[in-house]
C-alpha cells in the first residue's frame, strides 16, 4: 500500500515480538525517506487484537514487528477507538524500500564524521554464511557494532557479525522491562563518532538506545554484515590451519579471527531457589520480561535491588494489589535528576554539533574526575554518602524501613544505583521491605532467610547476568582443545582486556577488567574497537597462514599490575559482597582507572606481547 508522498509500504499479516511473547497480527503500514532528516520512516496501524491490548496497559510499548519481506524493530502507541495500535520505526522498515533507507555517514578528515553521502538501500543481513571470512564477530550489540564500524573505517570488509537474535541491540533489544533506561548520562552514552542530537531526556530511554544502534548499524553500512539467527555453539582453533572453526544454528564457517563481542550483560542469573519449579504463578526475569499477562491486581515478590529493581518497582508499584521486596543487601542511591531535553535544544545540537560535544565532554569530565575517589581514596565517597541518605530522608520516614535500606558499606563497593522514584515507592502502604534474601519457595509462599514469609501470584528476578561465568565460555575452545571456561575456572584474565593466552587470533570486547564503575562503557569499548582494529591489520600484514597469541608472561605482567592498582580501591575495601568479585574473592570486571589510561594502554599492539603462531608450528 502507498499514501500521498509515500513510496513504500505493506499490507497483510505479521508478527509482533514484545520481549518473550508473539502475537499475530494484521498490519497496514507505508514509509518514505524524508531528506531532511536523512532517515527513512515508516507508519501504520495494527488492527485490534486483545491480547495485545492486554499486554500493553499504558498503551504504549516496544518490539519488533516482523512480516514476510523483512524484521525492524518499532514502537507501538496511541490506540485508537477501535483498539487499533500506531506502529512507527526509524531507519530500517519491514518491507522492501524504494529509496535510500537511511544516510551513509562516515568520518572525513576534518569533520570527524559529521559528513552525510545518500547510499543505496541497505541489506537486511538475510544472506547466508559464507564459508570463511578474515574476521567473524559474534554479537551485534554495542561492542559487535563497533568492531564493525572501526573495521569498515580501516577499509576492511570481510568480515561477518553473527547475532543469534533478529535485530541488533544487544542488551538494548533484549531487556524491555517497565521503566528500563540507561543510568549513564544521555550525551555520553554514544559513539563519539555518532552523536545523537534528538535524545528525549538527560538518560535515554531503553526503546531510544535501541533505535539509536540501529541507526548506526545502517548508517555505517554496518548491516550488510550482519547474520541474524546466527547463534554460535561452538568455536574451536584450528591449529593446522591457523583459523576458527564456529559451529552456529545457520550453518559452520571459518575465520582467522575471531571476536568476541556477546558482552557480560547476555546472559540473565537467576538463583537456584529450592522449590521455585513448584510456584503455580509468573516467573519473570528482568532481561527476559513478559508483556503477556498483566500484574495488575496481583500479589508481587521482586527479587533484588539493583539497576533494573529501582527502575522496575515504581513503574509496578501503583498497579499492583501488594509488592514485596526481598533484598540482600540495601544499595546506595542517589537523585537521578532526569529532565527532558526541550525540542529547541535537540535542535540545537543538530544544527550547531558543537555544543553537544561541549556538554558531552563537560558531563565526560565530571564522571572522570571521580576515579580518584574510587580507585585510590574511597573515603571521599562520604560526601556522596551523605547526600545519599539526605535523599532517603526526604522521602522514607518510617524508622524501620528507613533502618532496612541503610547501606553498611563505602558508597561505590557495589554498583552506584540513581533514581528519584524508587524510595517514594517503596513507602508507600502496599509496598514490604523484606531485609532478607529468598530462601525457598512452596507453591505460592515464599520465605527469606529470616524466616519472613509471604504469599505472591508472581516472582520478578531482577537478579541481573552471569559475569564471571560467561556461559559463551564454554563453547570456545583454544590451543591444545582447551576452553575458556576452563582457563578461567580460577579466575578470569586476558592481556589489556582483550586477548587471552593460549586462544590465538581470539579478541575479546568488554573482556576481563574493561567494566566501569564511574564512567560509560561505550569509551572502553571504542577503545578495544581501535585495538582490535590494530590486531587484525598485524595479522594480515603476517606472510601465510599466521595467528597472534598473548605471551603468557605480558598477560601475567599486565594482570599483577591491575591487581596491584585494585588493592586499595573500593571494590575490594569497601566491606560488601557484589557481582564485581569472582569466587576468589578477586575484582576480574572493573578496570581500576580513568578511561584516558585505558584508552593509553590500547592505543596500538605491542608485537613485543606476542608470539605468533604459523599453521601446524609455533614460533
Amino acid at each position: 500500500m502507498t499514501g500521498t508522498g509515500d513510496s513504500d509500504g505493506y499490507t497483510g499479516p505479521a508478527s509482533l515480538r514484545l520481549g518473550d511473547a508473539s502475537f499475530d497480527v494484521a498490519a497496514d503500514l507505508r514509509g518514505r525517506f524524508e531528506p531532511i532528516d536523512g532517515r527513512y520512516h515508516w507508519y501504520g496501524r495494527l488492527a485490534r487484537h486483545d491480547d495485545l491490548t492486554a499486554a500493553l496497559p499504558r498503551g504504549r510499548g516496544t518490539g519488533v514487528l516482523t512480516t514476510p519481506e523483512g524484521a525492524a524493530p518499532c514502537e507501538l502507541s496511541d490506540p485508537d477507538p477501535w483498539h487499533r495500535y500506531r506502529v512507527t520505526g526509524v531507519a530500517r522498515p519491514p518491507f522492501p524500500a524504494g529509496g535510500p533507507v537511511a544516510p551513509d555517514v562516515r568520518p572525513g578528515p576534518a569533520e570527524g564524521g559529521a559528513a552525510l553521502r545518500a547510499r543505496a538501500p541497505v541489506t537486511v543481513g538475510g544472506d547466508d554464511l559464507p564459508g570463511h571470512v578474515t574476521v567473524a564477530v559474534v554479537g551485534a550489540g554495542f561492542g559487535g557494532i563497533g568492531v564493525g564500524v572501526a573495521l569498515r573505517q580501516a577499509g576492511l570488509t570481510d568480515f561477518v557479525i553473527m547475532e543469534r537474535a533478529g535485530a541488533v541491540g544487544g542488551t538494548w533489544r533484549d531487556n524491555t522491562y517497565p521503566g528500563c533506561a540507561c543510568d549513564v548520562p544521555s550525551h555520553v552514552y554514544s559513539y563519539s563518532f555518532a552523536l545523537n542530537p534528538g535524545w528525549s531526556h538527560s538518560f535515554s530511554r531503553q526503546h531510544e538506545i535501541w533505535r539509536y544502534l540501529e541507526d548506526v548499524t545502517d548508517r555505517y553500512q554496518v548491516r550488510g554484515h550482519v547474520r541474524f539467527g546466527a547463534e554460535v555453539t561452538g568455536a574451536r582453533w584450528d591449529e593446522a590451519a591457523a583459523r576458527w572453526r564456529l559451529s552456529t544454528s545457520r550453518g559452520p564457517l571459518t575465520a582467522g579471527i575471531m571476536v568476541v563481542a556477546t558482552g557480560p550483560l547476555s546472559e540473565p542469573s537467576v538463583p537456584d531457589i529450592p522449590g521455585l519449579d513448584s510456584f503455580p504463578g509468573q516467573v519473570i526475569h528482568s532481561a527476559r520480561w513478559k508483556h503477556g499477562p498483566s500484574l495488575a491486581g496481583q500479589r508481587v515478590a521482586v527479587v533484588g535491588t539493583g539497576a533494573s529493581a529501582v527502575q522496575i518497582v515504581p513503574e509496578i508499584q501503583p498497579q499492583v494489589n501488594n509488592l514485596t521486596l526481598f533484598q540482600r543487601t540495601p544499595a546506595w542511591v542517589l537523585p537521578r535528576r532526569d529532565r527532558p531535553i526541550s525540542p529547541a535544544r535537540q535542535r540545537l545540537y543538530a544544527r550547531v554539533p558543537p555544543a553537544q560535544k561541549l556538554v558531552r565532554f563537560g558531563l565526560y569530565l565530571s564522571r572522570e574526575a571521580t576515579v580518584g575517589a574510587f580507585v585510590r581514596r574511597p573515603s571521599l565517597l562520604r560526601a556522596a554518602q551523605r547526600i545519599a541518605l539526605a535523599h532517603m530522608s526526604r522521602s522514607v520516614t518510617d524508622p524501620e524501613l528507613r533502618t532496612k535500606l541503610t547501606p553498611h558499606y563505602v558508597m561505590g563497593c557495589k554498583r552506584i544505583l540513581l533514581s528519584d522514584d524508587f524510595y517514594p515507592a517503596l513507602a508507600r502502604p502496599n509496598v514490604r521491605v523484606v531485609a532478607s534474601g529468598l530462601a525457598k519457595v512452596d507453591g505460592p509462599v515464599l520465605t527469606a532467610q529470616d524466616g519472613t514469609a509471604c504469599e505472591a501470584d508472581a516472582i520478578i528476578f531482577a537478579t541481573g547476568f552471569r559475569v564471571t561465568d560467561m556461559p559463551m565460555a564454554r563453547r570456545i575452545l583454544g590451543a591444545g582443545g582447551v576452553s575458556l571456561a576452563d582457563t578461567w575456572s580460577e579466575d578470569m584474565a586476558a592481556l589489556r582486556g582483550t586477548v587471552v593466552s593460549g586462544f590465538p587470533n581470539m579478541c575479546l570486547v568488554i573482556g576481563p577488567n574493561t567494566g566501569l564503575g564511574h564512567n560509560s562503557m561505550i569509551h572502553i569499548i571504542e577503545s578495544q574497537a581501535r585495538y582490535i582494529r590494530d590486531y587484525v591489520q598485524t595479522v594480515i600484514s603476517m606472510a601465510g597462514a599466521a595467528a597472534l597469541d598473548a605471551r603468557p608472561g605480558a598477560q601475567q605482567r599486565w594482570n599483577a599490575d591491575v591487581r596491584r592498582r585494585m588493592a586499595r580501591s573500593v571494590w575490594l575495601t569497601g566491606g560488601c559482597t557484589s557481582w564485581y568479585l569472582s569466587a576468589p574473592g578477586r575484582n576480574p570486571t572493573i578496570w581500576p582507572g580513568s578511561t584516558l589510561a585505558f584508552r593509553r594502554a590500547t592505543r596500538r599492539l605491542d608485537p613485543a606481547e606476542y608470539e605468533v603462531r604459523h599453521a601446524g608450528a609455533r614460533t
